[in-house]
């Protein structure tokens, strides 16, 4: 079965290599620009694992891995933090809320690629 990734970024940039690079791999991919956006998606239809940014209108990163890991249901689903936001006290933060993993911005292909595939036990 096809693992879904739900990318969450309000950059259109990231947005659009993040679903290049995650569809490259065979993976079915939705998209979010909010906190908010995704927190519905999630609801909708839970996918597999979330590259969340930190830094977005509204619900920030930090608040959608903590809803995300407040509810039962979804604690098979990964998150991977991928943000600008490189200060160790932020990447503690993110692992301390239930991120499964922390990737600061910019990244390389091949490591985010990685990084996917080991959260998602490929």
């Amino acid at each position: 079965m096809t693992k879904k990734i739900l990318v969450v970024d309000d950059e259109p940039n990231i947005v659009l290599s993040l679903e290049f690079l995650m569809k490259q791999q065979g993976y079915a991919v939705r998209s979010a620009v909010d906190g908010d956006s995704a927190m519905k998606e999630v609801e909708r239809d839970p996918p597999d694992i979330v590259l969340l940014d930190v830094s977005m209108p509204g619900r920030s990163g930090f608040e959608v891995c903590e809803a995300i890991r407040a509810n039962p249901a979804w604690n098979q689903m990964r998150i991977l933090i991928v943000t600008g936001k490189g200060r160790d006290e932020d990447r503690e933060r993110g692992l301390s809320l239930g991120a499964d993993g922390y990737v600061i911005k910019p990244f390389e292909t091949q490591d985010i690629v990685a990084k996917v595939k080991e959260l998602l036990g490929e």
